[in-house]
């Protein structure tokens, strides 16, 4: 969990999320809200993705793989 948490770019992608948000509350909600909440899901889903791929090399590095 400490891995997810401490990530730059996971902790970018929920920063993100706050523009969000903020901007669905003030904003008007129509299809570009819609967008915005995607690019956010999106975007989050890329950043968890990369940590879980870098834990793998990790591990594998640790077995003695190389890439």
């Amino acid at each position: 969990m400490r891995k997810f948490l401490l990530n730059t770019t996971v902790l970018g992608a929920l920063f993100g999320g706050v523009s969000v948000v903020r901007a669905t509350v003030k904003g008007p909600r129509d299809w570009r809200t819609w967008l915005m909440w995607a690019g956010w899901g999106i975007s989050l889903a890329v950043a968890i993705g990369t940590v879980v791929k870098e834990a793998q090399e990790a591990e594998l590095e640790d077995e003695g793989y190389t890439f």
